[in-house]
């Protein structure tokens, strides 16, 4: 096997620069000038994308920065020894030992078993002060080279033996000197991972266990980490009093710990404040009222309760809509698409013809009279069909807004209130605004209902007949009596008016949807833009094709953000990590099919430039795709309905114009805006993934 770390890998006592970014490039010019990278750029661009993530910086004045990259061709160790100290965010202060490990994306088990091993022996004083005493590069490789020969052996299905007395591994008999304490001791397990999976996830791991030993605490770790898990025993989890979850991650197999108290925080605590967490874990599991990993089932109500104590309002109102549009979507994608194959199928007249075709006839008895334009007979009866089902599920839209927005307020009671508070909305013509207020109120009255206090024998009737009673009541009535008229006024001057811009007015109109929906990618303001788009759906027709136009522009606006990431990855590769290079890959097929969360990944990593250039980008196509006139009787689906939109190659022609823009204009900005204050300051020790 290659050894992992060579003399012309270490770098003794020199200055390497002032931030994490100049050490992290120097280390990976290094691993490429020794064959073992095959470029300098894209393997720091992964590395310091990394480090962006989580700082590596841990207790002793050690630093790890490390990343799995496409451009490693062999695993390797790089190590320099600073004459000036660099903070990579540990608590104590600036690194002047650094180790940077650089693994291939395909890493094979062996070396990432030894790699992990190396993270560990760094938390060991004698080792560490060894390395500082080294006086040449072959000390060092000698050194490292054994505490990885010298660290116990991993087992074969993951990461049996931690290298620290008093950790015992799932599923083997109590070591010696651990009976005398036994009895009395506190039982906990953990769970330790990191997103690369190579340092940080048995650094933790060792680091809890020799705190626990030092408090008397059995305390039994499950790595998650790349080198493989071995799962804990069943019976060891049921026997622990109190569980910590050490992550960056999700945890594999949570649902093993339902009901155990537990600590949640990013892995690097774990190296940081081992002692303090055992502390808390062992506090959790003497309070009756701690936090517990959740049941995923019954108790699932309660738990997502205990979750959301701490939002504010206008985090539960965006979650509120996001659940109810999310919820919506189906009933609008499924039925616009029926809709536009029935006009496909049936002609544009069918709206004429379908009700009295879907009635009086079948397949065996195909109608007479139909549009001119439909494909004979037999076209214009599927095409009645499907759009008449088409019809109906978009009729579905205003009540499972509403529905679901009660839902995600007042979980299954709240279903009902809002369904038939979205209907009176339908049925008012408030549209999906009075579906936003009707699920909101059906929601809040379903929810406060059932927080009181009643008689046990109540308490089975509340959730299926005293709440869907009481809510729909209230909300409908209100909505009826109060609230309907002046939203149906709103929407009706709100449809009025946009539908009737023409002109530069269009255009405006193209451009202000074009920035909603690049501004949050799924967010509120997208599904604001999106749900009026589809709401006005009902009122397209021949004569007025306002409502088509509008639903090409926030169309062809949603596909700009994902193409144009996955345009700007293979443009300049460099700029990207290898996470987000892949994620490009999947961002065109997210893209063509309208799927703006496709840019997700890209708009966390770097908020500051990708969203502006979205927003961009996306006002201009909204804007050229009002400008031609494009029309899309199709809600969803994007470049894969070309059959339900007018004027195709005008609709493409906005998208590309677009998606170039926004690619060229991230590129210029992770070039060159705010590049140098970005590397210069360190991660913060506490800016790491919550649970």
């Amino acid at each position: 096997m290659t050894q992992l770390i060579t003399p012309q890998l270490v770098t003794l006592d020199q200055n390497l620069g002032d931030s994490p970014a100049d050490v992290i490039r120097v280390l990976a010019g290094k691993v490429a000038a020794a064959g073992r990278a095959s470029e300098v750029e894209g393997l720091f661009t992964d590395a310091f994308a990394r480090e962006q993530k989580t700082a590596t910086g841990v207790p002793g004045g050690i630093a790890i920065p490390h990343c799995r990259s496409a451009a490693v061709t062999e695993p390797a160790l790089a190590m320099a020894r600073l004459s000036h100290k660099v903070d990579f965010g540990a608590k104590d202060g600036p690194a002047d030992l650094i180790f940077f490990i650089a693994a291939p994306d395909g890493a094979d088990q062996e070396h990432l078993k030894l790699l992990s091993k190396l993270a560990r022996s760094l938390i060991k004083k004698d080792f560490t002060a060894a390395l500082r005493a080294a006086s040449s590069e072959q000390e060092i490789v000698d050194l490292v080279d054994g505490a990885i020969g010298d660290a116990p052996k991993t087992s074969e299905a993951g990461d049996g033996g931690r290298g620290v007395v008093g950790h015992r591994e799932a599923g083997t008999t109590p070591i010696a000197g651990e009976a005398s304490n036994a009895p009395a001791a506190k039982r906990i397990v953990a769970v330790t991972a990191c997103p690369t999976g190579i340092a940080h996830t048995y650094m933790a791991a060792d680091s809890l266990v020799a705190a626990a030993k030092e408090m008397g605490v059995d305390l039994q770790v499950e790595t998650q980490g790349s080198s493989g898990a071995k799962p804990l025993d069943p019976a060891v989890i049921a026997a622990a009093d109190a569980v910590i979850f050490a992550v960056d991650v999700d945890v594999r197999g949570k649902e093993r710990f339902a009901g155990k108290p537990v600590i949640n925080a990013p892995v690097k605590r774990g190296i940081d404040e081992p002692t303090k967490m055992v502390q808390e874990a062992l506090a959790a599991a003497e309070d009756p009222h701690a936090r517990r990993v959740p049941h995923f089932g019954a108790e699932e109500q309660a738990e997502r309760a205990e979750e959301e104590k701490g939002e504010h309002i206008g985090q539960k109102l965006k979650r509120a809509l996001l659940t109810g549009v999310s919820y919506m979507i189906p009933f609008v994608a499924g039925g616009g698409l029926l809709i536009a194959l029935g006009f496909l199928m049936g002609g544009y007249l069918i709206t004429s013809f379908a009700d009295k075709i879907v009635v009086e006839n079948s397949i065996f008895n195909l109608p007479t009279e139909f549009p001119d334009n439909a494909w004979g007979p037999l076209g214009a009866y599927i095409g009645a069909v499907l759009f008449k089902i088409g019809a109906l599920s978009l009729g579905f839209l205003v009540p499972a807004l509403a529905g679901y927005i009660a839902y995600a307020i007042a979980d299954r009671p709240g279903i009902a209130p809002g369904f038939v508070a979205g209907a009176v909305s339908g049925f008012m013509g408030a549209g999906f605004l009075g579906g936003i207020v009707g699920g909101l109120l059906a929601g809040y009255v379903a929810y406060q209902i059932g927080k009181l206090d009643v008689p046990r024998w109540l308490r089975g009737l509340m959730p299926v007949v005293i709440i869907p009673l009481i809510a729909s009541l209230v909300a409908s009535g209100l909505m009826f009596l109060i609230l309907g008229a002046p939203i149906v006024a709103l929407t009706n001057a709100l449809n009025t008016g946009l539908s009737s811009l023409t002109g530069a007015g269009a255009v405006v109109l193209g451009i202000i949807l074009g920035l909603m929906m690049c501004f949050d990618l799924g967010g509120p303001v997208n599904k604001v833009a999106y749900a009026f788009a589809v709401a006005g759906l009902g009122a397209a027709s021949v004569t007025n094709q306002a409502p088509w136009q509008i639903m090409a522009a926030v169309m062809a606006a949603g596909m700009v953000p994902p193409l144009a990431m996955a345009l700007a990855t293979v443009l300049d590769k460099k700029l990207f990590s290898l996470a987000e290079r892949e994620n490009g890959k999947a961002a065109w097929l997210l893209g063509a099919s309208f799927i703006s969360e496709g840019a997700i990944p890209f708009a966390a990593a770097d908020p500051l430039r990708v969203i502006p250039a979205s927003m961009v980008g996306g006002a201009v196509t909204g804007a050229l795709s009002m400008a031609f006139g494009v029309t899309s009787k199709a809600p969803h689906g994007g470049l894969f309905v070309f059959f339900a939109i007018d004027n195709f190659v005008l609709f493409f022609l906005s998208i590309a114009v677009g998606v170039v823009i926004t690619a060229l204009l991230v590129i210029a900005l992770k070039r060159w805006a705010v590049r140098k204050p970005v590397e210069a300051e360190p991660v913060p020790a506490t800016a790491t993934a919550s649970v």
